[in-house]
């Protein structure tokens, strides 16, 4: 399968009202981000050990490590969790920034240094939450 078939594949194996939300997020996400590079981590590592849930990836970045070392990776992520749905917004330095910029004003969601979670969309702002996804892309990593 090439990505957009395992995207797709991954986003139909969500139970209904998760699979309708991950689809709506999926087309926000690529409104944002007309042509970008598109990935997917079905959550494996290496040994084929589940290590995470799995998780499609929109658009590319060069993320440096503490080490010095670089590797390309996604810019904004998306993914299906056990309660809900969490977006990922990579590379951002200032780890507060997130839930101090947009925490107050996104609704019902637990925000991390760089994790949006939520239970479904109706607990959160849309326009809040594509602010942050714009935030993430144009900011300097």
């Amino acid at each position: 399968m090439n990505t957009q078939e395992e995207i797709t594949a991954y986003i139909s194996s969500q139970p209904e009202a998760k699979r309708s939300e991950m689809e709506a997020l999926h087309g926000i996400i690529l409104r944002i981000m007309p042509g970008c590079k598109l990935w997917f981590l079905d959550g494996k590592n290496s040994e084929g050990k589940i290590v995470s849930n799995p998780n499609i990836g929109y658009g590319s970045q060069n993320m440096k490590y503490a080490d010095g070392k670089t590797r390309e990776f996604y810019q904004i992520g998306l993914s299906a969790n056990t309660t809900g749905i969490s977006v990922y917004i990579m590379g951002i330095e200032d780890k507060k920034y997130l839930a101090e910029t947009y925490g107050k004003t996104l609704g019902k969601a637990s925000v991390s240094g760089y994790c949006i979670k939520f239970k479904t969309l109706k607990d959160i702002n849309i326009d809040i939450l594509e602010a942050a996804i714009r935030y993430g892309i144009e900011a300097e990593h």
